[in-house]
Order: C-alpha cells, then structure tokens, then sequence
C-alpha cells in the first residue's frame, strides 16, 4: 500500500498488477489507472479542502483506459473519455465527461452523477449504472449500442449496492453514505446500461420478468 498526498502527474497506476494499493489524499491528472492491471486506486480529498467533490473534476482524461481487471475509486468526478476500452476493471466515480464507456467491453463502471454526451458509444461489453440526478441521462447516452433501464432485478441492484458501499468505505465519500442511506428513496435514480450484444448472453437477466 502507497499513501500519497497533493496531486498526482499522469498515469498514476498506470499498469499497476495485483498486490498493489495507492490511496491519495488529494486529485490526480490523466491517465490514472492506464493499462490497470489488478491494483486498486483509492482517491479522494480527505481532512479541510475548498473542493466541493461531487461537484468537481478530480482526475482528469481518459483515465482507465484500457484497464484489464483492477479496480478505480473516486471520490469527485472524472473528466473525458473515462474507462474507453475498459475490459475488466470495476469503478465508481461521482460523475464525468463526455464519451464516457466508449468502446468498453468488459468490467462494471458506477456514476454517482452526471456524464456528459455520447455516453456508450461502441461499447460492447461489461455493464454501468448510472446515478441521473436530473433526469436528462437519455440526452446523452448513444443509443446505437446499448439499452438503459431501471433496475429491475435483485441481482444487479445487490451488485451495485455493493459497489456504492465499497465507495463509501474506501473513499468516504459523503455522497455515496448518503445514497445507502436513503436507498429505497434513491434506487429508482439508477440506470443499468447493458450493451446490446450482451442481451440474451448474459448468465443472470437483466430483469425478473425475462428471468
């Protein structure tokens, strides 16, 4: 385990294997997580900061890219062009930018938040759930490779009530302690994003009903 304080430069974990722990006190540029290839990546703001997390970038562009297995989280929100050709890595962040899950094939990504246009496009793998504060997600997904629906079975809901507590634990995200607070409230905010190929293939259905 490395403990890091301040901002990180580019590629912090870049290809980071197995057995390997960063946590950071503070923000990170991009690349974070580049190539990961079992590490896990803790960042958050911890103790007196003038950063408003949920509401800020604090990693940059294109991080994950290309990540293999691992995992990534976040206690703010990312920029550009996050987990494009993701193909194994679990993350949450609290939000991003645009073109988000591009090209992904494999891995789960949590959004705590908002994402910016042209989310999923190309992607034919793993799965996301997305947190839509304001109801605008259908604005920015890219509907030519991917479905979105509530949640709408046991197994998946549990899968990423999971991955919020694990969030929570990790970062300390106040954002996420007060999603599983209010679960039942909240829940019905989630969009599971299931690529279109995986439909029919999946080992557990994305709802009851097809069940």
């Amino acid at each position: 385990t490395v403990r890091l304080r301040g901002s990180a430069g580019q590629s912090l974990g870049a290809i980071g294997i197995g057995g390997l722990r960063l946590v950071v006190d503070g923000d990170a540029n991009d690349y974070v997580g580049k190539g990961l290839s079992g590490a896990q990546i803790v960042i958050a703001p911890q103790g007196r900061t003038l950063i408003e997390p949920h509401h800020s970038a604090i990693i940059g562009n294109t991080c994950l890219y290309g990540a293999t297995s691992g995992s990534l989280m976040v206690a703010g929100r990312a920029g550009e062009r996050f987990a494009v050709r993701n193909s194994g890595a679990t993350a949450v962040v609290e939000g991003l930018g645009t073109n988000g899950c591009e090209y992904m094939t494999g891995g789960t990504v949590v959004i705590l938040g908002s994402v910016g246009d042209n989310f999923g496009a190309g992607m034919t793998g793993g799965m996301a759930y997305v947190f839509d504060e304001t109801d605008d997600f259908a604005t920015a997904v890219n509907p030519d490779s991917v479905i979105w629906q509530r949640l709408s079975s046991e197994h998946y809901e549990a899968q990423l009530k999971d991955l919020v507590r694990q969030h929570a634990e990790a970062t300390g995200s106040d954002f996420s302690r007060a999603l599983l607070t209010e679960w039942e409230h909240q829940r019905g905010r989630f969009w599971q994003v299931i690529p279109k190929e995986m439909i029919g293939r999946l080992e557990v259905p994305v709802s009851e009903a097809a069940e």
